[in-house]
C-alpha cells in the first residue's frame, strides 16, 4: 500500500490495522536533543482512545505507547523514532458478516475495487484506529513546536445543531467535557442531542476548529506547497473529514473585497493586521497572526438501523451492523486534527530554514 508516508523533513510512516497485533509510526527527521518520554506521547493518545464516555465506542483499549528506538536517556538521538501501540481488545467476530457485503458510508467497496482483497476486521487500515500513529507522531511535533513558541489547540466547534460560543471559550473544558467543546453549556446541549441520536440508533456530524498561535510570518511556499494547501491535504487525509476551511472559509464567496481584506497597521514596531479574515495565511504564506482552520466531519457511518446495500455476489440485501461504534466522531478526532496540523506546520518551518542565506549563516557561521 502506497500513501502511508507524510512529510518531507519531519517524515512519518504509519502502520497497522484495527484488529492486527498493533499500530504505530516511524518518525524520521526528528532533531537530536529533544527531551522525550512515553508520557509525553501518552497524554495525546489518551485523548483519542476509546471507551472514555457513553459517546465513544465501548471498546476498551489502554493504547499504551512503547518507544522502540530513537530515544536514549530521555533525549531524542536524531535517528528514526519507532512507536508501537498494541491492540488488546479485538473482537473480530463482530465483523465476520461484513466480509461478504459493503457497509454504506464505509471504504469496503472501494478497498475491494482497488486491491481485490480487504481486511474486513473493524475496517482494517481504513479504521479510525489508524490515527494512533498520527497522534503519536503529532505529540512529538507539538513538543518541538512548543520549543519554538508555537502552540496548536483544536476543539469541537459544532455537534449537529449545537455550536460552541467563542465568548464562553474555556480551554480546560476541551479536555474535561465528553464532547471536547470549549463551551460547557453548549456541551450539555450537545450531550442531550447525542443521547437522542443514540436512542434513534443514529449518529451525527459536526465541525472541529483549530487555532495555531506563534507561527512567525514567512512559513509556507507560494505555489504548490502553500501553508493552507498543505494543511488542507493533512486534515482532509483524516478519514471522516469531508470539507476544510481557513479563516472565513466559504463566507468569503458572499463578501466584498472591502469586507474581506485585512488592513495592515503598525504595533510595537512590527506589521500586524487589524482583522483576520484570511485566517493567518496570505499567498500561501503565514502572515504572523493566528492561523484558524476548520474541519467538517461526517456522521459515523456505523449505525444500528437497518440499511440497504449490495453483497459481493451482486445481490441487494438489507443489513444491520453489529460491533462497538462511536455515535459521534468529533470528540476523539479533535486530537487527530491537532496532530496533523502540528506535523504540517513543523515540517514547513523546518523547510523554511533554507529559504534565505542569512538563515543558513545563523546556523553555520559564528
Amino acid at each position: 500500500m502506497a500513501g502511508s508516508i507524510f512529510g518531507t523533513h519531519f517524515r512519518i510512516e504509519t502502520f497497522g490495522e484495527s484488529h492486527g497485533e498493533g499500530l504505530g509510526v516511524v518518525i524520521d527527521g526528528c532533531p537530536a536533543g529533544l527531551s522525550l518520554c512515553a508520557e509525553d506521547i501518552q497524554i495525546y493518545l489518551n485523548r483519542r482512545k476509546p471507551g472514555q464516555s457513553k459517546f465513544a465506542t465501548p471498546r476498551k483499549e489502554a493504547d499504551a505507547v512503547e518507544i522502540l528506538s530513537g530515544v536514549f536517556e530521555g533525549k531524542t538521538t536524531g535517528t528514526p523514532i519507532a512507536l508501537l501501540v498494541r491492540n488488546t481488545s479485538q473482537r473480530s467476530s463482530d465483523y465476520s458478516e461484513i466480509a461478504s457485503y459493503y457497509r454504506p458510508g464505509h471504504a469496503d467497496f472501494t478497498f475491494d475495487a482497488k486491491y481485490g482483497f480487504r481486511d474486513y476486521r473493524g475496517g482494517g487500515r481504513s479504521s479510525g484506529r489508524e490515527t494512533i500513529g498520527r497522534v503519536a507522531a503529532g505529540a512529538i511535533a507539538c513538543k518541538l513546536l512548543q520549543e519554538l513558541g508555537v502552540t496548536v489547540c483544536a476543539y469541537t466547534k459544532v455537534i449537529g445543531p449545537v455550536e460552541a460560543s467563542m465568548e464562553q471559550f474555556d480551554r480546560e473544558a476541551i479536555l474535561t467535557t465528553s464532547t471536547a467543546m470549549p463551551d460547557r453549556k453548549a456541551s450539555q446541549e450537545a450531550e442531550a442531542y447525542l443521547t437522542n441520536c443514540m436512542e434513534q440508533k443514529d449518529s451525527c456530524g459536526g465541525v472541529i476548529e483549530c487555532r495555531i498561535d506563534g507561527v512567525p510570518a514567512g512559513i509556507g511556499e507560494p505555489v504548490f506547497d502553500k501553508l493552507d494547501a498543505s494543511l488542507a491535504k493533512a486534515v482532509m487525509s483524516i478519514g471522516a473529514v469531508k470539507a476544510f476551511e481557513i479563516g472565513d472559509g466559504t463566507k468569503v464567496a458572499h463578501m466584498h473585497g472591502s469586507e474581506n481584506n485585512d488592513s495592515f497597521c503598525m504595533k510595537d514596531g512590527r506589521v500586524i493586521k487589524e482583522t483576520n479574515h484570511s485566517g493567518g495565511i496570505l499567498g500561501g504564506i503565514s502572515d504572523g497572526s493566528q492561523i484558524l482552520l476548520r474541519a467538517y466531519v461526517k456522521p459515523t457511518p456505523s449505525i444500528f438501523q437497518t440499511q440497504h446495500t449490495v453483497n459481493k455476489a451482486g445481490e441487494e440485501i438489507d443489513i444491520q451492523i453489529k460491533g462497538r461504534h462511536d455515535p459521534v466522531i468529533m470528540p476523539r478526532a479533535v486530537v487527530v486534527v491537532e496532530a496533523m496540523t502540528a506535523l504540517t506546520v513543523l515540517d514547513l518551518m523546518m523547510d523554511n530554514m533554507t529559504a534565505r542565506v542569512d538563515y543558513l549563516k545563523q546556523i553555520y557561521t559564528k
